[in-house]
């Protein structure tokens, strides 16, 4: 099962979210430090919130947190929200167009089947076990070190 770029990137921020619980994060400092389109980040961190996955607060002190524990966020549940409305495949679209194996198609229901194990072996996992430590530092160089600085 191939996920959306909407749903790597939420549970991307998610997992960051949840490497420093109770910490506020803003939605340029996630775009920042996981290489991301703070705009596109946006659009999920506002999802993630109308779902109750995280709290946003505006103003100084401001941010996102994670609005519950970690370890109550299932993996699948993530993905449901995020993926919805992106079928696995076009036949299983509400509206498919008029499948031209409509009726004797027998892979659909494997499909099926399939996705609903992929998001269920998701439901065994927490957002906890997934959490994101903040990135190491950058070693620190002083001027004239390394080897541009070498080459004379």
């Amino acid at each position: 099962m191939r996920l959306t770029s909407f749903t790597d990137y939420g549970l991307r921020m998610l997992m960051r979210m949840a490497g420093a619980p109770g910490r506020a994060f803003s939605t340029a400092e996630l775009a920042e430090e996981l290489g991301l389109s703070r705009n596109h980040l946006a659009k999920i961190m506002q999802r993630l919130s109308q779902a109750g996955f995280v709290e946003t607060r505006r103003g100084g002190g401001g941010g996102a947190t994670l609005a519950r524990p970690a370890e109550a966020i299932r993996l699948g549940a993530v993905v449901r929200l995020l993926e919805e409305g992106q079928p696995l495949v076009d036949c299983f679209a509400l509206q498919h167009g008029g499948c031209s194996l409509d009726g004797r198609c027998r892979l659909k229901a494997r499909l099926r089947s399939a996705e609903a194990a992929f998001l269920d072996d998701l439901d065994r996992s927490t957002l906890a076990e997934v959490a994101l430590p903040p990135a190491p530092p950058a070693p620190f160089r002083p001027e004239g070190d390394g080897p541009a600085a070498r080459v004379a």
